[in-house]
């Protein structure tokens, strides 16, 4: 999950590719274009195509949990040493060896190099069914993203975690292959933190060839470990960025002004105390609370050639405020005189999840999970974006997220970004045992 820095280069990529993405026009420039042709092995075509005739005995919660416990100290121990060589947007390589091993052991069909270092298994059960894709994120976070965190990259998002859970759904499922109905593709995504690796694997043909009719997604957050909040209609908000050019006499001093002015639009600011991070994880909990709307800005007066601009970032919800804040914006731009705005790209889209799949997947939590083990996430959190949204326009899915904050601890070590991220690592084992049921039903059909 990418949080308020370091999306120049990703806009760049999005907005430098003539592709054409199934999405809404939310200010009417073009976005990314046709997913590529490339070259994939045979299976891709005949990715769904299982064996015939009723499944007998299918894949279920005791049979899952039988397997999975065989592997949970073996995954951790997979998790520590992902965590122990973090790499950052592009520079995936040795994680994705690490995977594509893991995954050709298990016996699933592995292609790599998609999108850059992507990995795509695909496992076909021995009966036929519908064809449905997990994905799992792997990179580091940059040192420039961390707060409060080092000088090196580190594992500080739970991408380790997701990348493990991956593996351990992909490991359960092929040792119950025989009971398996459908296909089931895992799609290993380089590159989340710079919000470029899902654009590249979709232009890779990653959808095109393995052809899932839906895609599902975890990501670790700072609830209860083993919680999961599922995200229907919900999910998280995305980000536009602009420069307003001041010339003219005094230009520093109303490049500051203005600065205050654009940052007065924002309602939220980002939780700098203890107390502010436990009151958000109460307000996204919240039907209709302080987050059903919001606007995140931040506006940065600096000094330019001939003058000083005033760099804007700010992510909002719902996303259609977009044009309205760049309304307000131009108008206070015009206030101070003698300024040009500029918004060069569209914004990088909100992911707001379905309402169908995500109800389905709470009433499956609850039912194999526990009630009390499922909630309801009621507003996007403001300060991160996702690509996965990218996989949504084209496909159904959901996006859950997976507690994995330990009884006792602190909230800055389950949070995201924050150098002292340290998920309880017993998470691990939940989302394997959730994610292999949930793809094992819903490849079923």
């Amino acid at each position: 999950m990418r949080g308020g820095g370091g999306v120049r280069q990703a806009w760049a990529m999005w907005n430098s590719n003539d592709r054409a993405v199934s999405r809404r026009a939310l200010l009417g420039g073009a976005a990314m274009g046709a997913m590529g042709a490339g070259l994939w092995p045979a299976w891709a075509a005949h990715a769904g195509q299982a064996g015939h005739g009723p499944a007998r005995r299918p894949v279920d919660e005791d049979s899952i949990d039988a397997v999975a416990s065989g592997l949970d100290g073996e995954l951790i121990e997979l998790r520590r040493d992902i965590h122990r060589n973090p790499e950052t947007a592009g520079q995936e390589q040795r994680t994705a060896t690490v995977v594509a091993q893991r995954l050709q052991a298990a016996g699933l069909d592995v292609t790599t190099g998609v999108g850059g270092y992507g990995v795509v298994g695909v496992l076909t059960g021995a009966y036929c069914g519908r064809t449905v894709a997990y994905r799992a994120d792997m990179d580091a976070v940059p040192p420039n993203a961390q707060i409060g965190g080092g000088t090196q990259p580190a594992h500080v998002c739970g991408h380790d975690i997701h990348t493990t859970v991956g593996v351990g759904v992909a490991q359960v499922l092929a040792r119950l292959r025989h009971r398996l109905s459908g296909t089931v593709v895992l799609v290993f995504q380089p590159g989340e933190e710079s919000l470029t690796g899902a654009a590249a694997m979709l232009a890779d043909g990653v959808l095109a060839r393995t052809r899932p009719t839906e895609i599902h997604a975890l990501h670790c957050a700072p609830f209860p470990l083993g919680q999961f909040l599922v995200t229907p209609g919900f999910g998280l908000p995305g980000q536009d960025r602009g420069v307003v050019t001041l010339t003219g006499p005094e230009a520093m001093t109303r490049a500051r002004q203005l600065a205050t002015q654009i940052g007065a639009l924002g309602t939220v600011q980002f939780p700098v105390t203890t107390q502010a991070r436990e009151q958000l994880v109460v307000d996204v909990q919240t039907p209709h609370g302080p987050l059903a709307t919001f606007v995140f800005m931040q506006a940065q007066a600096v000094e330019a050639e001939g003058g000083a601009d005033v760099r804007v970032s700010y992510r909002c919800w719902p996303e259609d405020r977009y044009v309205e804040i760049r309304e307000d914006i131009h108008g206070l731009a015009l206030s101070v005189g003698q300024a040009t705005v500029s918004f060069p790209n569209d914004p990088f889209p909100a992911m707001v999840c379905p309402e169908r799949e995500g109800n389905a997947l709470k009433r499956y939590l609850r039912r194999t999970r526990g009630h009390d083990s499922v909630r309801n996430l009621h507003a996007a959190i403001p300060f991160n974006g996702e690509d996965f949204v990218l996989f949504l326009d084209r496909i159904p899915g959901t996006f859950t997220f997976l507690g994995v904050r330990a009884p006792g601890t602190a909230i800055e070590n389950s949070f995201p970004h924050f150098g002292a991220f340290n998920p309880d690592e017993r998470a691990i084992g939940h989302g394997v045992r959730a994610m292999a049921g949930w793809l094992a039903e819903r490849a079923r059909g």
